[in-house]
């Protein structure tokens, strides 16, 4: 049987500064980050963009880390979904997915290789092409 992962990577930028909470053991930093992605149709593109919501948990002696989710700051995150249900008041079953960053770090833009650059305009694009696709 073949294992399924529950994992993630995606890299945006910080939507708004991260709502940190404080707790005695451990604090949680909630945050969103705005993906895109070029849609063509026919001649004409059009970017897409969409805010994902993450929740981060450190130990309080690890939350400096923290300092990086502030707006407009690109970031890589890797993490996992998490599945919560509850009740309300009511007796009505509510769920969600969660999105829980295990780690996030600034984004490094690769830099191609330096022949590539010499290269006649249109070839040297095409040939580009692979790494401007290639995951960070």
């Amino acid at each position: 049987m073949k294992k399924i992962e529950n994992n993630f990577a995606v890299t945006g930028f910080v939507g708004k500064d991260a709502e940190i909470r404080q707790f005695a053991n451990a604090s949680v930093a909630r945050f969103s980050l705005t993906v895109s992605r070029l849609e063509k149709n026919g001649e004409e593109s059009n970017r897409v963009s969409a805010f994902m919501n993450f929740e981060a948990w450190r130990k309080n002696e690890n939350a400096g880390s923290f300092d990086q989710l502030t707006k407009g700051t690109m970031l890589t995150v890797e993490g996992y979904f998490k599945p919560e249900e509850w009740s309300d008041n009511a007796g009505v079953k509510h769920n969600r997915i969660v999105m829980v960053a295990v780690k996030f770090y600034p984004t490094v833009e690769k830099k191609p290789p330096r022949n590539l650059l010499r290269r006649g305009r249109k070839k040297a694009r095409n040939n580009l092409l692979p790494y401007m696709n290639k995951a960070a």
